[in-house]
């Protein structure tokens, strides 16, 4: 494939996934705030604390072992039909384990009704089962670069869910609402995949297939579990230590910068693993896909979120109302700390890309060690503590991250947050305008709107008048994009 169709088709798939990311994005952040205005926040935290142990069997199932069907260059039928099957198996084996444990993990979190907890756990769990069965289709779009179908696949997920969603919350099921959201969601989009996606397993299972991809993928995996169990722990100590509201506020706080980050990263991260494993035996080639990578990225992510750590306070009292006040500060520090993601995670791809998922793991365990050190600093001084331990966690991972690729393609920390700098600092003078805004006798929600166009205007001005590289060439795309469908 010549390098401008493997472009062409890169920014295609660009689209197509931020087209999906957006729409999922956009729809379950309406539902969100319907369901958090018809909800408690302990509804919130008894889902938030569940989704925990569901996230890691998540990722015991899919993560590593997808990625090595990816990554590795001849993979074919034989191969995706033996990582469906173990995947399945493993998949049920979990499953089983948490239906098992779950009165356990009840009485471990004391503070929790137990005749709730015990029943959400082992319907939600039911969702490892479900990503096991799409896990390889996933890996099967990524691989041939068919993002269209993600988008279809979400697009039926996310509009059954919602509709479910919202109207067991009237009906008043409390917190069996978000459990029947998150499972009609992972169903819907399991069936359109199914659907849409001609690869179908073979009853075949290879030992020496697997032995091969496993080679590769358990250093991805160990990683993507340690990472979880990282990301997932504050949610755990503050479960256990604190109250179902804290944990509520806090997982609400950090879902508005997770949203932000998971629309911008998400979609580049999906489709820039498999573009840059194409080129894997060019390094000038990557090095020219990371910095890009990185630039816009950073252009994109850093003023949206710099923007609503401005506009909190506001955005909480109007999409949430009043009662939902004490994540606002949650919400601005974890926005922060989101800023760094583009250096951390495609630096982190490209470094899977060449085959070191020896230094994926090392990294992983390095930069988790030292935020697990930082956790445990905060955790006696209370949520806030702990929410500033994560930026300062995902600080260090961003440099952590740059270092190898120093050597791997010469691209250094510092080289790169040269290249990140003039977004940086276009996003503090944004972040300065404002907060310079008049917020005397102004509704929330005039203020909110005022706020956010001088936020737009100053950071778009600032990018004409700075000449900035990343802003012309976004420009650039969606002209050409544009013409494309003219």
């Amino acid at each position: 494939m010549s390098n401008d169709s493997i472009k062409r088709k890169t920014i295609s798939s660009m689209l197509w996934r931020w087209g999906e990311s957006s729409l999922s994005q956009v729809v379950n952040f309406v539902v969100s705030v319907i369901l958090a205005r018809m909800l408690l926040p302990e509804d919130y935290g008894v889902v938030a604390l569940v989704m925990v142990f569901i996230t890691l069997c998540d990722k015991l199932v899919v993560s590593g072992l997808a990625t090595s069907l990816i990554q590795k260059k001849d993979a074919d039928n034989v191969d995706f039909s033996t990582i469906f099957f173990f995947s399945l198996g493993v998949a049920t084996l979990l499953y089983t384990l948490l239906f098992a444990f779950s009165p356990l993990i009840a009485d471990f979190f004391g503070t929790y009704d137990k005749a709730l907890l015990v029943p959400v756990i082992r319907v939600m769990g039911i969702q490892v089962i479900l990503v096991a069965a799409s896990s390889v289709q996933s890996a099967y779009v990524s691989r041939t670069m068919q993002f269209r179908r993600f988008f279809w696949s979400t697009l039926g997920g996310i509009v059954s869910s919602a509709a479910v969603g919202i109207c067991m919350a009237y009906a008043g099921y409390g917190v069996w609402a978000l459990v029947a959201q998150n499972l009609i969601k992972m169903i819907g989009s399991m069936s359109v995949l199914w659907f849409t996606v001609k690869w179908r397993p073979q009853l075949v299972f290879s030992v020496e297939r697997f032995k091969a991809l496993y080679e590769y993928g358990w250093k991805i995996f160990a990683a993507s579990v340690i990472k979880t169990l990282y990301n997932d722990l504050r949610s755990l100590v503050i479960g256990k230590f604190y109250s179902a509201a804290d944990l509520a506020f806090y997982n609400k706080g950090q879902s508005f910068p997770q949203l932000v980050d998971g629309n911008i990263v998400g979609t580049i991260d999906s489709v820039f693993f498999s573009a840059i494993a194409k080129k894997q035996s060019s390094k000038a080639e990557m090095l020219s896909m990371l910095r890009r990578a990185v630039k816009v990225g950073t252009y994109v992510l850093t003023p949206l979120l710099v923007g609503l750590a401005a506009v909190a306070e506001p955005l909480v009292e109007v999409l949430l109302g009043e009662k939902w006040l004490p994540c606002v500060f949650y919400m601005q520090v974890l926005s922060i700390s989101f800023v760094f993601t583009p250096i951390e995670i495609e630096n982190l791809q490209t470094i899977k890309a060449v085959g070191r998922s020896d230094l994926v793991l090392k990294l992983e365990i390095v930069k988790k060690t030292v935020g697990v050190v930082l956790l445990i600093i905060a955790v006696p001084i209370g949520v806030e503590a702990i929410a500033i331990s994560m930026l300062a966690g995902n600080v260090f991972a961003a440099a952590a991250n740059a270092w190898p690729n120093c050597k791997l393609v010469g691209y250094g920390y510092w080289q790169q947050m040269m290249d990140v700098l003039p977004s940086l600092l276009m996003s503090a003078v944004m972040y300065g305008a404002v907060f310079a805004v008049p917020q005397i006798n102004l509704p929330a929600i005039t203020l909110l709107a005022v706020e956010v166009l001088v936020g737009v205007v100053v950071y778009v001005l600032l990018s004409v008048l700075t000449r900035n590289e990343s802003f012309w060439y976004i420009l650039n795309i969606c002209k050409g994009f544009l013409k494309k469908r003219a």
